[in-house]
């Protein structure tokens, strides 16, 4: 599939089944994130891989206030966390005064989902969960930034067509 069609077809998916993600399936769509451009090529980030029971208490932890009830099929997450900048993108992001790790997260992030919609995978992008519960079941300090559920989308999942701004709200030429 092209570029411009795998963009059409990615969407979040919200309704997996619970057939288990191969590792090369996981170790394709995590090599995409690895290549995904950052500041400095820092790549300031952890991607952290749960299955299994990991996986139920990841989806547990992203299930507060009656959100995200589809994640208890999902049967694999990445969890990503955040990670130091390297000492060039550090300098640069305090004298521009920009966070170019939430930037370079995106990226990296991004470029798993489409690696995951070519695999025939389905993928999620959630900013809903207990930060601190995923902090304390990986053992880690580090600020979690995002979670991307992983799997097989259930049969007839729709796809439906995107529904997106026209260009002409996003764009202006000068």
């Amino acid at each position: 599939m092209d570029l411009q069609e795998l963009f059409l077809r990615r969407q979040s998916c919200r309704d997996f089944t619970q057939e288990a993600v191969s590792t090369d399936d996981v170790l394709y769509c995590l090599e995409a994130a690895r290549l995904a451009p950052s500041a400095c090529n820092a790549q300031p980030y952890h991607l952290i891989v749960c299955r299994g029971d990991t996986a139920l208490a990841v989806a547990a932890a992203t299930q507060g206030m009656g959100m995200n009830g589809f994640t208890k099929n999902v049967p694999c997450f990445v969890v990503v966390a955040e990670d130091d900048y390297n000492r060039t993108a550090a300098v640069g992001s305090r004298l521009k005064g920009q966070d170019y790790r939430s930037v370079d997260i995106g990226l990296a992030v991004s470029q798993l989902c489409l690696m995951a919609e070519e695999r025939g995978l389905g993928s999620c992008i959630l900013g809903w969960f207990d930060e601190a519960k995923l902090q304390n079941l990986l053992h880690t300090q580090r600020r979690i930034r995002l979670v991307v559920a992983l799997g097989h989308a259930a049969e007839g999942y729709p796809i439906r067509k995107k529904q997106r701004k026209p260009l002409s709200e996003l764009v202006e030429f000068r």
